[in-house]
């Protein structure tokens, strides 16, 4: 067992995937800083080399795209490494304080959880457009959860009372305990049943 934990709090050396798509793409591996500012980085495809917490942290400073929109990539997002650094920590000792529980094996619960496994594309045929359903690439699942609860814990936050670290401990539980209030988990049940209904 490393004694390296990250925050310097928690382990993770005992935390498994059990999912056994994204095993290979969740990755928990021991740091005591999540933050290596894209260093050994080759190609897009290294980011599941990256420790998982980072990922989210990276999430946290820019969201995504809605819809095509730019408009959660300005303004209050403005890319601050320690601001997302503090938030996620915070995030992690609230839900530690409210489940008793590792949060980081939380977190990792809930991005299984929340992984779509089928989506829908659309293909033309003669003419005229069909959705069909796929299969959702293993690194996609990952990116797609990680994008929704962030996304999630930001419209629950931005412009009200709660505060990001309530929003986003909030949405990381909803979707550890299958509660359809989290966002993640409720687009992707909505994306699977979609795409069961135009196999």
């Amino acid at each position: 067992m490393s004694d390296i934990k990250i925050f310097n709090r928690w382990e993770t050396g005992h935390i498994k995937i059990d999912d056994p798509g994204l095993q290979g793409y969740i990755n928990v591996r021991p740091i005591l800083v999540p933050r290596t500012g894209g260093r050994n980085v080759g190609t897009q495809f290294w980011k599941s080399k990256y420790n998982i917490v980072e990922r989210l942290i990276n999430k946290v400073m820019i969201p995504g795209h809605k819809g095509k929109k730019h408009k959660i990539t300005s303004g209050h997002c403005g890319g601050k490494a320690t601001t997302a650094y503090n938030i996620v920590e915070k995030t992690f000792l609230i839900i530690e304080r409210k489940t008793n529980k590792n949060p980081v094996e939380v977190f990792v619960k809930a991005l299984e959880n929340a992984a779509p496994r089928e989506e829908i594309t659309t293909i033309e045929y003669g003419g005229a457009r069909y959705p069909k359903s796929v299969e959702c690439a293993p690194q996609r699942r990952v990116d797609y959860a990680l994008r929704l609860m962030i996304q999630g814990a930001y419209a629950n936050s931005f412009g009200k009372k709660k505060s990001i670290q309530d929003a986003l401990a909030d949405e990381i539980m909803k979707a550890y305990n299958m509660d359809q209030g989290s966002a993640a988990l409720s687009k992707k049940l909505e994306l699977e049943r979609q795409a069961d209904a135009s196999r």
